[in-house]
């Protein structure tokens, strides 16, 4: 294979993955170039680039190389999501002239087809799990390898992966209705209704091998990644090694993954993915490969010291591998968690806004691929991955111990994201001590997304407004203050406090009682004691000493007048209440007939018209982000009074959609007789 050099690269996607690899370019002295679309036109990634191009379309592959064209890129770079597993669009990088940084288009197409991967990789001694091997089934031949199989068993679309279609049968009776749900499923997900039924392992755990192979003939592979922490089968939490294997189950499971990348020609950095049970670990069983670069890739990078990204930019060159399977040394324990804008309180809905606020965490072993900037504004547009912050320690221990405080020191003030989940996930006792399958989030999930208390986040709100109604706290430079200007409370008599309503993350409204100047004051909650408090303004921090506690918040205010306050991985969104708006309809709580927006993103369907009778639990409205739907629905029996939005309407977290009013009691009675 011929070397050749490259002068420009074009990274073909965005966000976090972007950054990274235009890290790698910068490093090896290549220029870079990045596509975006509008809604990234601020982004990092566009900002860290040597040249960027503007496209539509990020799945637009004629505009996508034509952009490499005109940047002048020799090779183009695609990261993964998007493009990256589409053959024809390495064909077609190919085909302009350039170098796709990945595996050969076969390759591609190859291991994109289920069926055909295990009964390739099969072929060469690899182990797959039981099932049925050919395409093109009916669904009564479905039903019959299942049963030949025995159940449990797992219906799997053939085209495509991330667990859309995917449908868990223990009941034979529901064998032919649970075939019927994943055809439906699997067409409208990827255009192709054709399934696959392999054995469900309980407990299993999933377990990945690195491998790198170049054009020369070389292949190795770099140890595995255990990746069971998942949701709905979306991984959360990545860590190497995986505690489960021994020596010579992970040297079984490496040769295996090598045969596998033999099998199909490959070329470049990918992933061989196995379904492992805890019970047995010895036995492993090939699930698919990853024709690309993995968003876990960092936690192999830490553990073994191999930059993946500069090997694959490397291997496209022509170069071949300088190092062989016995130079790979696994050192020490890296652990990768995903930062996502999503609410876990309110079922991982996504979540998006501006970010306000930034402070990516540093110290020993942390490392951060981040695509975020202060003044992003993170939109509805693309998935919700924001970062990911990874540790990397002498042991396992010690690595899971510094994700969890890296993660504490992760302010995004603007938005939501799930660092307190994370944390909460890090510290399970069953992640701890490594007992761990891909069931573990779902049944632990009651307990990791609890909402924190807002207790003390209303104490520091209330302090923090009393601190921005005084003169000091507007720039007055500590010369002489007007006493009237100040919110001491004084009146002729006696003092009364200044009482200040919120609503903390949609709930019902808090009042919190300040008597004194936010430096020296005494605060209570509603009717409360009254309990000596201070705080102190440093820029967007805020020092709270209440109740013999001093505690470190960061702090925000929104364009839409909303504060933000964080403490360590927890977060919180304060809006003013206004009684008396609210009593004259304004108001927005949980409680009344006010529908309000789960996220931000984009109406698609209004389902009722002002005026139009709505029973408990009626959609109204439908509010779509990151391609996920949200019925909003009657929380009784109605009449729509209040319509604020149409379809395609773009609303914010929280913004009033319509008001439904109850039905009196009356007039329930007259419909009822």
């Amino acid at each position: 294979m011929q070397t050749r050099q490259f002068d420009t690269v074009l990274v073909a996607n965005r966000g976090e993955i972007a950054s990274r690899i235009i890290r790698t370019l910068a490093g090896l002295g290549i220029r870079s170039a990045v596509v975006y679309t509008d809604a990234d036109a601020d982004s990092r990634a566009v900002r860290e680039a040597d040249v960027a191009v503007h496209i539509a379309d990020y799945l637009d592959i004629a505009a996508v190389v034509a952009a490499a064209q005109r940047a002048g890129a020799q090779a183009v770079h695609p990261g993964y999501g998007f493009l990256a597993e589409n053959a024809a669009f390495a064909a077609a990088v190919e085909a302009a002239g350039l170098v796709f940084v990945g595996p050969p288009a076969a390759a591609i197409e190859l291991m994109g087809d289920k069926i055909r991967a295990k009964q390739t990789v099969a072929a060469y001694g690899v182990p797959v799990v039981p099932g049925s091997s050919g395409s093109g089934l009916t669904d009564a031949e479905l039903a019959d390898e299942a049963r030949k199989v025995g159940l449990p068993v797992l219906l799997k679309p053939s085209a495509g992966g991330g667990g859309k279609g995917m449908h868990l049968v223990r009941d034979e009776a529901r064998l032919a209705e649970e075939i019927a749900a994943a055809r439906r499923e699997a067409a409208g997900a990827f255009g192709d209704d054709t399934l696959l039924v392999e054995r469900w392992i309980d407990r299993p755990r999933h377990i990945e091998i690195q491998v790198l192979a170049d054009g020369h003939g070389n292949v190795v592979h770099l140890g595995e990644r255990e990746c069971s922490l998942q949701r709905r089968h979306q991984k959360i939490i990545e860590e190497a090694p995986s505690v489960l294997l021994d020596a010579a189950t992970r040297a079984a499971m490496g040769q295996a993954a090598i045969e596998a990348a033999r099998s199909c020609g490959y070329r470049g950095a990918g992933t061989v993915e196995f379904i492992v049970s805890a019970a047995q670990p010895d036995e492993p069983f090939f699930m698919e490969m990853n024709t690309r670069l993995q968003v876990e890739h960092p936690v192999t990078e830490m553990v073994t010291g191999i930059d993946l990204v500069a090997w694959q930019i490397r291997i496209a060159a022509g170069e071949a591998l300088d190092f062989g399977q016995d130079d790979v040394r696994l050192d020490g324990h890296a652990v990768e968690a995903r930062v996502y804008a999503e609410d876990p309180a309110r079922g991982f809905l996504p979540s998006g806004g501006r970010v306000l606020v930034l402070d990516e965490p540093h110290g020993p072993g942390i490392r951060v691929d981040s695509g975020l900037d202060e003044g992003y504004v993170v939109g509805s547009s693309y998935d919700p991955m924001l970062a990911k912050v990874i540790a990397h320690g002498p042991d396992r221990a010690t690595a899971l111990h510094r994700l969890r405080g890296a993660l504490e020191r992760f302010p995004v003030l603007g938005l939501r994201t799930n660092t307190r989940f994370l944390t909460r996930l890090l510290a399970h006792e069953d992640v701890v001590a490594g007992r761990l399958d891909t069931g573990l989030v779902e049944a632990a999930l009651d307990g990791l997304v609890a909402a924190e208390p807002a207790g003390p986040a209303a104490v520091a709100a209330a302090l923090l407004a009393q601190a921005r109604l005084e003169p000091a706290a507007q720039g007055t430079g500590g010369g002489w203050v007007d006493p009237f200007s100040v919110p001491s409370g004084w009146r002729l008599g006696e003092y009364a406090a200044t009482v200040h309503r919120f609503r903390i993350d949609g709930a019902e409204p808090v009042a919190v009682r300040v008597h004194g100047r936010a430096a020296h004051a005494e605060v209570g909650h509603a009717d409360g004691e009254m309990v000596p408090a201070q705080a102190v303004l440093d820029g967007d921090r805020l020092r709270v000493t209440y109740g013999g506690l001093t505690e470190t918040f960061r702090h925000a205010q929104a364009e839409d007048g909303s504060t933000w306050l964080s403490r360590g991985a927890d977060t919180w969104r304060i809006v003013p209440f206004d009684p008396v708006e609210a009593g004259a309809g304004g108001g927005a709580g949980a409680g009344d007939g006010t529908l309000i927006a789960p996220m931000p993103g984009t109406v698609t369907v209004v389902k009722a018209a002002v005026g139009d009778r709505v029973t408990a639990g009626q959609a109204v409205v439908v509010v779509e982000a990151m391609k996920m739907e949200h019925a909003v629905a009657a929380p009784f029996d109605g009449t729509v009074a209040e319509l604020r939005v149409d379809a395609g309407t773009r609303v914010a977290l929280d913004e009033v959609l319509a008001v439904v009013h109850p039905v009196d009691s009356g007039e329930a009675e007259e419909e009822a007789s």
